[in-house]
Formats: structure tokens, C-alpha cells, sequence
């Protein structure tokens, strides 16, 4: 498993591995588009509420994403140690996609919204059981650096086709229902399927690494909650992560929200999802040639500050600009935040061979855990906030009313405030999230040929062949800049 040869992997390993990210990638764009609207505007919960849920949500992922990662690391099966996982998968993503969008209809606000923080309690649970384990899957795979860049990349492509698909055909079903609730469970029940079925091609298709699978050792705290923090590389790849994530995180929450009351163009909003996910599907061939040749720090660095100013310039965006500006403008955020995808999921696989390093343990479980539960604890804060925010502006939100029988929910006119700050909220939050991407990667030192030296020694010291502490230190001094 240490030769340069032995790191390429076979086609349908990599379209098995990839094929795991059609939930990962589909759902969260489900959810951030269209979950708060189904929850204010289908099931009448009130935006603060609505906040309220994603918190205590991510309040529990602190818990169970990294306590998952270090499951993962200790699980021992003749599958290996992430593969199981993919089989459970089948069953629970299926199950807890159709009861997070499942419309109660109790009488009180108060009964609506603990169905709610309990379903989608138990749907984070199963996110963390199944992703957990195929976010690790990506470092231990392969430790080659430019395998990561192709796996990733073929990863991203199955990640940003299911994307584009949970943008646009969602709504369309929905809108075909007779009522909005009926088309929401509907949805739930296709899509639940569509998420859960291909687990048995990652199951089935992708290989662990046997030198990997090393001896259990008790289960410490520190170990998972603190020591990856001294990492070298860590802290930066996670705040380039992190904020990279979560600007597209808030976006998307808040585009349902700009094209329905500010531009005056809901029927349309899947169309322009769908342009901005066509092109970063496109986007992601480019960002794979462009880090081969410039290597994956400088292809993110570039693309982050060109997002940056892109997303600033949607501020000149107004309800009477012509059509053809808004699917430009998608078109333009879909070339950036396609290769920053790409780039940061590729930069994330390389952080657990800096910690062997120092720890001389696998550990991508930890890393998987930790990555996972602070970009979803990120994101929740954000979209806590920006919740509030909305509200606080004045937010009008839908009424019931029943005619003839049929009940349908009417929306309400908005305030000239609830406009200003949902400009301000699209525009220059992101901008200022991606400023603090731009920054860490700026100090971020894993380049190609410090990679490399890091994986040829770590091959020679995982063999039992005897190293250099000369060479180890040189490491170090490089990686701590």
C-alpha cells in the first residue's frame, strides 16, 4: 500500500466512494433552500422558533459527531471500519428524511415545534451515523495527494448532480401537489429513497486500508476534543472550511426568501439554483486541472476572493434589475463556490496525516467528527442569527385561510426595512465570511512537496522502517510555518 502505484484506485472504487455524497450533498440543499420555509410557511412556525430548532440541533451534534468520529475509529469488523455504517444508512436516512418534512398539524405552535425539534433530533442523528464514517473514508482510501484532488472531484460531481437535482425538482413536485403540505410528504418519500439507495454502491464498491485498522486504545477526551486543536494545519483548514461552508450555508437559506418577497420571482427560484449548480458542476473540471497545476492552497485562495466580490456586488441587485443580471449572477457564484467546494473538501483529507505525525495514530474519525459538528454548529449559529435578524426586521409571515373548503396559505406583504436587511444579509455576510477564508489560507502550509515528504516518511514509519528524527523535525518546522 506505500508505492506511488498502489495509490491509484480503481474506477469503481471512486464512483462507489463518490456515490456516498448524494445524500450529503442533496440533502443539505434540500434542507438549507427549502426546510425554514416548510417550517414558517407550510408547518407556521415563527422564524425565531425556526432558529431555536437548528440550535438545540447542533447543541446535540456537539455531543454526537465527534463521540461518532471516535466510534468509527474503534469499530473493528471484518467490513472495516466506516463500510458498516453505509448498510445502516439504507435504512435510517430513509426513514428520518420522511419525518423531517412530515406537516403536523397541531393546534398549538408549542406541540408543532417539539415534533419538529424531535424529528430533526433524530435526522442529524442519522446524518452523523452514516457521514461521520464517509468523511473519514477519503484519508484513508488513498494517501496519495493528487488520488484526493481526483476522488474528491468525482465526489463533488455525484455531490453537485444530486445538488442540482434537490434544487429544482423539490419545488417542482411541491408546486405540482394540490396543496403544499401533500407535495412536502411527497417529496420526502422519493427523495428519502433517492438518498439511501446508493450507500449500497459505497458499500459494496470501496476498500479500507488494513495498515490503518490498528490496535484499539481506550477512549480518551482530550484525545478527541482537544489534541486535534495543537494539530498544525488544523485550525487553519477548519476556519477555511468552515467559512466557505457556511456562506453557502446562508445563502441558501435566504434565497428562497429574496427571490419570493424581494425580487417578486418564487417561481423562478429553482431555475436560478439550478444555473448556479449547472456551473459548479462544470466548475469542478477546471478547479481538478487548475490544483494539479498550482496545487489546492492557491486554486482556493484564488476562488474564495473572486466569490468574495461577487457575492458583494449582489447588493446593486434590485427587484426591477432585468432577468438575464439573475441568472448571470448565479452563473458567476456558481464558477466560484464550485471550485471551493471542490478545494476545500480535497485540503480536508490531508489533515490527518499531519496528525500522525505528531500522535503517530489514524485518527480520521476524530477529524470527520470534529469537522462535521463545528461546520454544522457554524452553520447553525449563523442561521440562528439571520432568523432572528428577519424577524426582528419586520417579517411578515404567511396566513391560513380556507375557501370553499380548501385550505391554502396566503402570503403577506413586506416592510421596506425586511427588504434592507435581506440585501444586507445576502450580500455582505458572505463577503465577510469568505474574508476570514482568505486569511487562513494565506496561513495555511500544506503545500504539494511538504505533502509528499510527509507521506513518504509516514509510509516508511508505518512499515516499521527506521527514520530520521532530523527528518521528523524538518517536517514539523515546515508545517508550523
Amino acid at each position: 500500500m506505500s508505492t506511488h502505484a498502489n495509490e491509484k484506485l480503481k474506477l469503481s472504487a471512486k464512483l462507489g466512494f463518490g456515490a456516498g455524497d448524494i445524500f450529503g450533498g442533496g440533502s443539505m440543499v434540500v434542507i438549507s433552500i427549502f426546510y425554514a420555509y416548510f417550517l414558517t410557511d407550510v408547518v407556521l412556525i415563527s422564524p425565531g422558533l425556526v432558529g431555536v430548532v437548528v440550535l438545540i440541533s447542533k447543541g446535540w451534534d456537539a455531543i454526537s459527531d465527534p463521540i461518532m468520529g471516535t466510534i468509527s475509529d474503534r469499530t473493528r469488523t471484518k467490513y472495516g471500519r466506516r463500510r458498516p455504517y453505509f448498510l445502516a444508512g439504507v435504512i435510517l436516512v430513509a426513514i428520518s428524511f420522511f419525518l423531517l418534512w412530515y406537516p403536523v398539524n397541531y393546534a398549538l405552535e408549542l406541540h408543532r415545534f417539539i415534533y419538529v425539534v424531535v424529528t430533526y433530533l433524530f435526522f442529524s442523528t442519522c446524518y452523523t451515523i452514516v457521514m461521520i464514517p464517509y468523511f473519514a473514508l477519503a484519508s484513508e482510501i488513498t494517501t496519495d495527494y493528487d488520488e484526493r484532488t481526483s476522488i474528491t472531484s468525482i465526489r463533488m460531481v455525484f455531490s453537485m448532480v444530486s445538488s442540482l437535482i434537490c434544487a429544482i425538482v423539490p419545488w417542482e413536485i411541491v408546486k405540482m401537489a394540490p396543496d403544499k403540505r401533500e407535495g412536502f410528504v411527497i417529496m420526502a418519500v422519493i427523495f428519502g429513497l433517492f438518498f439511501s439507495l446508493p450507500y449500497l454502491a459505497t458499500f459494496f464498491f470501496t476498500r479500507e486500508r488494513k495498515d490503518f485498522q490498528q490496535k484499539r486504545e481506550p477512549f480518551n477526551i482530550k484525545t478527541t476534543f482537544v489534541y486535534p486543536f495543537k494539530t498544525p494545519t488544523f485550525v487553519n483548514v477548519l476556519f477555511m472550511y468552515l467559512f466557505s461552508m457556511t456562506t453557502l450555508d446562508v445563502v441558501m437559506t435566504t434565497i428562497v426568501y429574496y427571490m419570493t418577497y424581494y425580487l417578486g420571482r418564487s417561481a423562478e427560484t429553482n431555475y436560478v439554483l439550478g444555473v448556479l449548480l449547472i456551473t459548479q458542476i462544470f466548475a469542478i473540471v477546471g478547479a481538478f486541472f487548475m490544483a494539479r497545476r498550482i496545487g489546492k492552497k492557491q486554486t482556493f485562495f484564488y476562488a474564495t476572493i473572486y466569490t468574495l466580490f461577487i457575492m458583494a456586488g449582489s447588493y446593486l441587485i434590485t427587484g426591477s434589475s432585468p432577468g438575464w443580471i439573475i441568472y448571470a449572477f448565479a452563473f458567476l457564484v456558481g464558477i466560484g463556490t464550485g471550485v471551493v467546494l471542490v478545494m476545500a473538501y480535497s485540503i480536508m483529507p490531508d489533515v490527518p496525516d499531519v496528525d500522525e505525525l505528531y500522535s503517530g495514530k489514524r485518527q480520521e474519525g476524530i477529524y470527520s467528527g470534529l469537522m462535521t459538528f463545528l461546520r454544522k454548529f457554524g452553520s447553525a449559529i449563523s442561521i440562528f442569527i439571520v432568523m432572528q435578524v428577519l424577524q426582528l426586521a419586520g417579517y411578515q409571515k404567511p396566513i391560513r385561510e380556507t375557501v370553499n373548503g380548501v385550505t391554502k396559505v396566503i402570503e403577506q406583504e413586506q416592510t421596506d426595512e425586511f427588504f434592507l436587511v435581506l440585501k444586507l444579509v445576502f450580500a455582505l455576510v458572505p463577503a465577510i465570511f469568505l474574508l476570514i477564508a482568505v486569511y487562513n489560507t494565506y496561513k495555511y502550509s500544506l503545500t504539494p512537496e511538504t505533502h509528499n515528504r510527509l507521506k513518504v516518511f509516514l509510509d516508511r514509519r508505518r512499515a516499521g522502517e527506521e527514520v530520521s528524527a532530523d527528518e521528523e523535525q524538518a517536517l514539523k518546522k515546515l508545517l508550523e510555518g
